[in-house]
């Protein structure tokens, strides 16, 4: 390992390489609950794509297993590296190269944040509209997850706005995919190949991201209805009403009452209105006219009350923003709660409704408490689950993700597999796509360094 520092050293320089207890505890984990942190033996930051590639020449050479990380906020355990293996960070790649205003595109090292990056095109009346809920997020980490959130309804999820992508292989080769074109019908698409393969096919160093007006007016309406059914009927009739929300999002009254609470939020919903709602929908809509948000915000309420909603409350400015950052906190406050697990599943839209209706049942074979929020708009789910037993945890998981697949599903819509899904991905998906997914693996990274033990286990 000595002679490993040594050449890593001479790549990066010396105080750019930590090794044995030199390394701080955060660079073993993520923020899976249910992954264990794992120490590696070195962490290596590197400054330019040249570095990258050196790096991996080098971990190739040794056989060290590699492991990328950003900003840490994921949570599959896909950024929790092998005992003694290689982390390399981008902390330092953390540049936004360029804002093409004309182009409507950005091009970013990885180690941006999603917060750094919305700073710099709000001057510029533009936006990147992909807000998975922690805006501390790197841009390299949500295109290995291929991050969604509350915005996914209308603006889709990462990979829609990833355009092209510099990329290091395993060998040490540097590739480029894509570019600043919105179309493509030359050979395989390798830059959508590549997001949402969680560091297992290639380490990204640039990114070209797809960007979208600002639009200036902004309105929310909160509905509470009597229960998940109305909520989930509900959610097609206004996907496919005209209005376009920016965000429809199913909360339970158990998850509206911690996020409100550990917000301090005041939403103005009398009480015997919670006291008789089953589930609420959240519904934001935006518009560059502030007249014709108004005509909107009006439509909706009256689709709303004709939906079964019991009242219709119409948020801005203030309380609405901090409704959101709310809901954006929702993890940490099921977290902070004593959440043992989070499900992010996602069924089609018109499963929603047997989906949690399946949800209570489950939760009491096992002897648990499930509360949770999801985007309702695109079908993907969020539930936390409190269950101190492991092994009625483990069970209770496989029962809830199996009922997932089982309406035509999947085990993740947004947070990947991780460390932590890798038995569900096995025994839920189909085996002749994971043995194609393997060979494709193997073409990418033939000694398979790149963070072995994420997706295929």
């Amino acid at each position: 390992m000595a002679d490993v520092a040594t050449a890593l050293a001479n790549v990066v320089g010396e105080e750019h390489v930590l090794a044995g207890d030199e390394v701080p505890p955060e660079y073993g984990r993520d923020e899976s609950l249910g992954v264990a942190a794992e120490r590696p033996g070195m962490v290596v930051r590197p400054a330019d794509v040249e570095q990258v590639a050196a790096v991996l020449g080098v971990a190739a050479e040794h056989g060290l297993p590699v492991t990328a990380r950003g900003s840490g906020t994921g949570l599959s355990g896909a950024a929790v590296p092998r005992p003694g293996g290689l982390v390399v960070s981008f902390e330092r790649m953390n540049r936004i190269l360029e804002i093409d205003t004309d182009g409507q595109v950005a091009v970013v090292q990885p180690g941006v944040t999603l917060a750094e990056l919305d700073q710099a095109t709000a001057g510029k009346g533009l936006v990147y509209p992909i807000f998975p809920g922690e805006d501390g997020a790197s841009i390299g980490g949500t295109v290995a997850t291929n991050a969604g959130g509350m915005h996914a309804v209308k603006e889709g999820v990462t990979r829609h706005h990833v355009l092209g992508l510099e990329a290091v292989l395993a060998t040490g080769e540097i590739i480029r995919t894509g570019g600043r074109y919105v179309k493509t019908s030359t050979g395989y698409d390798l830059t959508q190949l590549i997001v949402g393969s969680e560091g297992t096919l290639a380490l990204v160093t640039e990114v070209t991201l797809r960007l979208r007006p600002r639009l200036a007016h902004r309105a929310g309406v909160l509905a509470p209805f009597p229960g998940t059914e109305a909520v989930t009927a509900a959610v097609p009739r206004l996907t496919g009403g005209g209005l376009d929300p920016l965000v429809l999002e199913y909360v339970d009254v158990l998850a509206m009452a911690a996020i409100t609470e550990n917000a301090g939020l005041d939403l103005g919903v009398p009480q015997e209105v919670r006291d008789a709602a089953g589930a609420y929908l959240l519904v934001i809509l935006e518009n560059r006219s502030a007249e014709r948000l108004d005509e909107d915000v009006q439509t909706l309420g009256e689709e709303l009350a004709g939906l079964g909603a019991a009242d219709a409350y119409v948020l801005a400015g203030d309380r609405l923003q901090k409704l959101v950052t709310a809901r954006e906190q929702a993890f940490w406050a099921a977290r902070h709660a004593g959440a043992n697990a989070i499900v992010d599943a996602v069924v089609p839209r018109a499963e929603l409704a047997r989906f949690f209706a399946a949800v209570p049942a489950i939760a009491g074979r096992h002897g648990a408490l499930i509360g949770g929020c999801g985007h309702a708009g695109d079908g993907n789910v969020h539930l936390s689950v409190f269950q101190p037993d492991a092994d009625a945890l483990a069970r209770l998981m496989d029962e809830l993700l199996a009922a997932a697949a089982g309406l035509g599903g999947t085990i993740s819509g947004e947070h990947g597999i991780g460390r932590e899904k890798t038995h569900h991905f096995r025994a839920l998906e189909d085996p002749a796509k994971v043995e194609l997914m393997g060979r494709i693996k193997k073409a990418f990274d033939p000694d398979g360094i790149l963070n072995p033990g994420v997706l295929f286990g």
